[in-house]
């Protein structure tokens, strides 16, 4: 298990990763990267997105950013990454938290914006989908496609939100209440 200087070594490297790559070309490429050594941390991401190391909330909104921005799922789980390690980490449900919804454009060709809470604004449509499943409770758990692999849990108030913006369409599963977004259709559950 890693200890705090190995979160603060990890932040270092994780920060040079970023300076690596050119101004505006985006999120370091940790999808290319396979450093030979690995391990785990003792690094949680709970389901309200909060960011804990040994049971402390990490309360640095900018080191939570840039951890963010190293994170990457692999088949057996999520991990931090940069171009000398890669540390297991665990994720109670989706590492991120959609907690803003923006609607721009007319019916039919509107755009619906997130923001999450580290900051990815994201816009949904074919390759950041929304998708709605229901927890055993009953209640709906809505997603969206971050980017590869990782999600976004939408946050109560802005699902709400989207429920008010939905319309109602006949589909192959029955009417759907939906919304549209960059040219695709999401249904978020039964009209």
């Amino acid at each position: 298990m890693a200890g705090p200087s190995d979160l603060e070594g990890l932040a270092r490297a994780a920060q040079d990763a970023g300076k690596a790559q050119a101004p505006g070309r985006g999120l370091p490429p940790v999808h290319l990267w396979n450093p030979a050594h690995s391990g785990e941390i003792d690094i949680v991401i709970r389901t309200d997105g909060r960011w804990v190391h040994e049971g402390a909330v990490i309360s640095r909104e900018a080191l939570v950013r840039l951890f963010s921005t190293v994170l990457r799922k692999d088949p057996d789980g999520f991990h931090l990454v940069t171009p000398v390690e890669k540390l297991r980490i665990t994720v109670e449900d989706a590492p991120f938290v959609a907690v803003r919804v923006d609607r721009e454009g007319e019916t039919g060709g509107e755009t619906l914006t997130f923001l999450t809470n580290v900051g990815d604004a994201v816009v949904a449509g074919p390759d950041h989908a929304i998708r709605v499943e229901t927890a055993e409770d009953g209640e709906p758990r809505p997603y969206l496609h971050v980017r590869r692999g990782l999600e976004a849990l939408i946050a109560r108030p802005v699902f709400y939100e989207l429920v008010e913006m939905a319309e109602a369409r006949d589909t192959p599963d029955g009417r759907r209440l939906g919304v549209g977004s960059g040219g695709a259709w999401f249904a978020l559950g039964p009209a």
